[in-house]
């Protein structure tokens, strides 16, 4: 009876992992057909749409961008989230909870109210350049995981340690970059890449904070597909894939997956 229990629940998860790989494997597929249009199955094989995304300059001139932006959005949270996470680490009093929920509140709203709540507030409000608008959008979005996930190498790590440091003569500071930082490094690694990963596919808020010359990437193949439908969409798809499962396969060799839910 449990051998039977075992494999109808392993069925059922390979069921489930079909369905939800099956559209991404039809879409890597179809970069690779021939003919001007999505195809499924293809006809002939060709790595010409491929070419045709880098010769794009609407697609590389958004994907700088949106990796200039990335890189911003992520540093910006790293240098506020990692002193939040050691923060809130290092202190027990009753409202810790209540400055955690703060910190992540972002999480439970949705993007697309943040993105129309920045536009009307830095963009028509304040004036805002469109970049600065954009990039404090994004850091919104990201400083929840770098909160996060630091916060979880620290709840393993052993405050003693520091306090060791400062009894041999360190200061706070000093304890903190000498002690701390390189007992939390993986974690600060996988914070980096998780944040880098939202910000860069993120759309919701890019749909709201963008202006003329300004489009992230996303936003800009969103764009394209609304008049075009050649499988160059499928192409840069892939690449997108392929640095996402790149970036996670770094999350979870330095941090692991698990340790993210935790």
């Amino acid at each position: 009876m449990a051998a039977r229990r075992h494999l109808a629940l392993t069925a059922f998860a390979a069921f489930v992992f079909l369905f939800l790989a099956a559209p991404l494997l039809i879409i890597a597929v179809t970069a690779f057909g021939e003919a001007s249009t999505i195809r499924f199955p293809i006809r002939g094989f060709t790595f010409e749409w491929f070419g045709a995304v880098f010769a794009s300059r609407s697609f590389m001139s958004s994907l700088r961008l949106s990796l200039v932006l990335a890189v911003y959005a992520t540093l910006l949270a790293l240098a506020i989230g990692v002193p939040a996470a050691y923060a809130l680490g290092r202190t027990t009093f009753r409202r810790n909870k209540l400055l955690r929920s703060f910190f992540l509140s972002s999480t439970f709203v949705p993007g697309i109210v943040i993105g129309y709540a920045l536009f009307k507030f830095l963009v028509i409000g304040l004036r805002m350049p469109v970049f600065a608008g954009l990039l404090l959008g994004h850091f919104l979005v990201v400083i929840p995981y770098v909160i996060r996930v630091v916060g979880a190498s620290l709840e393993q790590f052993d405050f003693s340690i520091e306090e060791v440091a400062r009894s041999l003569g360190c200061n706070r500071a000093q304890a903190f970059a000498k002690a701390v930082l390189p007992n939390i490094g993986s974690g600060i690694v996988a914070a980096f890449m998780l944040a880098f990963i939202n910000s860069f596919n993120n759309i919701p808020v890019s749909m709201f904070l963008t202006g003329p010359g300004i489009s992230t990437l996303p936003r800009t193949l969103m764009s394209y597909i609304e008049y075009s439908y050649d499988p160059s969409v499928s192409a840069i798809s892939v690449l997108l894939m392929a640095i996402t499962v790149l970036l996670m396969y770094g999350v979870e060799r330095t941090m692991g997956i698990g340790t993210l839910a935790g």
